[in-house]
């Protein structure tokens, strides 16, 4: 047994490096991901309690979504909710019919209001200056934002996200999935998203919240004003999610909301050069996080990336490959063991073994592509 285990020279001190590495990663695992499973268990057996639901303005920015508009604006004016809301969509500078789509609607549906920024060869914006306009639209407090392209995932949907707003919450962060189909690509794209939201949930329930996603989520009227609104990062034009969640959030002001109907769900990218160009988008804010989240998120990355590539070469290139592969099988226990309960919540059973081998892949694709893209964030595209 003893011969198993390098006594003295290189393959000791590789394999004290992959048991550090293996512990940084346990300690993710416990400390954060572990916190939200244990929370969707606590949820699942919590009582209803008493709530009084506060009206709410649902805010929509779309340019060119004519057909999404047309498939899924529908689902929101009709949420089930017990109290007045209204839907306000705000169709910045589009090309194609929404404009004239909205009006129909807007006769079927008095919950709607809508508003129109003129195209301009000459006026450039993002997509701050449409949420800017549709948050000054909204006649109440509560709001809650999403795509054109997001589906609910049913009739509840606001009513659950609403339910976050219990105890001086400010702020609800839900998740926002993408539509399953066949083929490696959405597999991909889903996972990428999955461990995302695994993230920012669980940092957000340890009073680190560090991003939302448009997508899905909701905060008060007069936080946003407070916050000054995208003022701080206007010249960007993207993170008016996650930037806005760095401003905005405290360790107390903040709420998650897992339930599956209050999730929504998109249409997938059809190809992995679509999907690296929205990552690479994304990963343009990255950098102005606050530096102990850049640090927390960097180190989880960075030890994940090199435990990969110290184990799979110890395995093949030394004659103690026996251990290498226990302490390969330690991560993947723990991986797989916490990652059970949060893959059912999500609706993404089949991650929970396809993302063995996603789990290795990932932060090499999403590195490389952070090393790439292009420090003038200003030159993004609206997103």
């Amino acid at each position: 047994m003893i011969s198993l285990i390098p006594q003295s020279g290189l393959w000791l001190y590789v394999l004290i490096a992959l048991v550090v590495l293996l512990l940084i990663q346990v300690f993710y695992y416990l400390f954060f991901y572990n916190q939200l499973g244990r929370y969707i268990k606590k949820r699942a057996k919590a009582a209803s309690v008493e709530f009084t639901y506060p009206p709410f303005s649902i805010i929509i920015c779309a340019r060119n979504e004519g057909q999404n508009l047309l498939n899924n604006l529908p689902a929101v004016l009709q949420q089930d909710y017990p109290v007045p809301f209204q839907v306000v969509v705000v169709n910045d500078a589009s090309e194609d019919n929404s404009a004239e789509l909205l009006a129909q609607l807007k006769g079927q549906y008095d919950n709607l209001y809508f508003t129109t920024i003129p195209y301009d060869e000459k006026f450039k914006h993002g997509k701050k200056l449409a949420l800017t306009i549709g948050i000054k639209a909204a006649k109440y407090e509560h709001l809650l934002f999403t795509d054109a392209d997001c589906e609910p995932a049913g009739k509840y949907w606001l009513k659950y996200m609403a339910q976050g707003f219990t105890e001086g919450k400010d702020i609800v962060l839900g998740f926002g999935a993408y539509k399953k189909q066949n083929g490696f690509v959405n597999l991909w794209q889903r996972y990428d998203t999955f461990q995302i939201a695994v993230q920012y949930l669980s940092f957000a329930l340890r009073g680190r919240a560090y991003m939302g996603v448009g997508r899905n989520m909701a905060y008060k009227k007069s936080l946003f004003e407070k916050a000054g609104g995208f003022r701080k990062h206007q010249y960007i034009l993207s993170g008016d999610d996650d930037l806005f969640i760095r401003d905005a959030a405290n360790k107390l002001n903040v709420a998650i909301v897992t339930e599956p109907a209050s999730f929504t769900f998109s249409q997938p990218v059809k190809s992995f050069n679509e999907w690296m160009g929205q990552k690479s988008r994304h990963l343009t804010t990255s950098p102005l996080y606050k530096l102990n989240v850049k640090f927390l998120i960097g180190l989880e990355v960075m030890s994940r990336q090199l435990f990969w590539v110290i184990a799979l070469l110890s395995v093949f290139l030394s004659t103690f490959a026996l251990i290498f592969i226990g302490v390969i099988f330690i991560k993947l226990a723990v991986q797989i063991l916490i990652q059970r309960r949060l893959v059912k919540r999500f609706g993404h059973t089949d991650l929970l073994l396809g993302g063995i081998l996603l789990d290795l892949m990932l932060p090499f694709v999403t590195g490389m592509l952070f090393l790439g893209i292009k420090r003038q964030v200003k030159k993004n595209k609206w997103t």
